[in-house]
């Protein structure tokens, strides 16, 4: 696999990608995300926690104040800017990694890009709240793109994709023609198979297998297979050891299967793993 080297443009700078993978730091703000709900948000703790995790290598931040757990409920836009605004402002002007913020709102994302913001992770592609694309437009902001079935309320009565990547990729590119015509400049725009989002458990491996078609979308691939559900399969087995090895395994798959970006809780940790694939990356197509 040969990685395609992409400039992703951001509102204040410019992000090459492809000589080596970047690193999103997670840093939840809710009371409910299925990893670490509750553990950071109080303002300070999260400010606390942000600044460990730049520490630690993150290249990004991302910042989320509405959970999408598997049987989630919706937040309001009023409870998702109570959690996050306040956060934003004490991290304003105190990193110099830029922030990207999950949400799908457009209401929340115009706050959020005028409150420090350079990146919106929309983890629904638009397809919750149309408006996010132009608001994205009008900022000059970077944006994820995330591929989402249904919505975390449903997932449990999907029934399985048929041709899961073959899916992903022409819902995708659906999403970036979407994107362009609202006014996002296409090399604002990084793609992510949203990994655990409405796939059932067994299909996230061969989404991750299958990973090298989506360059034929010609652009910047993102894969957050962090704490995800679908590892815990093989977390069962006791003697496979803590969740964590199974994140670190697919961080590397994803890696070797041409992500540009990787999305995890754990960035200290990861970071070698990250750089030994990369290093073995680099040698194939010689």
């Amino acid at each position: 696999m040969v990685r395609r080297r992409h400039e992703w443009r951001l509102r204040e700078r410019t992000l090459l990608l492809g000589e080596r993978t970047l690193i999103i730091g997670i840093l939840n703000v809710t009371p409910d995300s299925f990893s670490d709900g509750g553990r950071y948000d109080d303002p300070d703790r999260a400010f606390a926690r942000a600044v460990e995790i730049e520490d630690a290598g993150a290249d990004i931040l991302d910042i989320g104040a509405e959970s999408t757990r598997p049987g989630s409920e919706r937040t309001s836009e009023a409870e998702e800017l109570r959690r996050l605004i306040p956060v934003l402002k004490r991290l304003s002007g105190k990193l110099s990694i830029p922030i990207s913020v999950d949400t799908y709102k457009a209401a929340v994302a115009e706050k959020a890009l005028e409150t420090g913001g350079e990146i919106i992770n929309d983890p629904s592609a638009f397809t919750f709240d149309p408006l996010l694309a132009r608001t994205v437009g009008h900022s000059n902001a970077g944006f994820i793109m995330n591929h989402m079935r249904g919505t975390p309320e449903s997932w449990a009565k999907l029934p399985p994709m048929k041709d899961p990547i073959g899916t992903i990729a022409a819902d995708l590119d659906a999403g970036v023609h979407r994107a362009v015509r609202a006014g996002i400049d296409r090399a604002r725009i990084v793609i992510d198979p949203g990994l655990g989002f409405g796939k059932r458990r067994e299909q996230n491996s061969e989404i991750l297998a299958q990973l090298p078609f989506l360059a034929r979308l010609d652009l910047p691939i993102l894969v957050g297979p962090s704490r995800k559900a679908f590892l815990s399969q093989w977390h069962k087995a006791p003697d496979l050891g803590p969740l964590d090895l199974m994140t670190a395994a697919a961080v590397t798959a994803a890696i070797l299967g041409g992500a540009h970006i990787v999305r995890v809780h754990d960035v200290r940790e990861l970071k070698p793993v990250v750089q030994l694939a990369d290093q073995i990356l680099s040698f194939t197509g010689k």
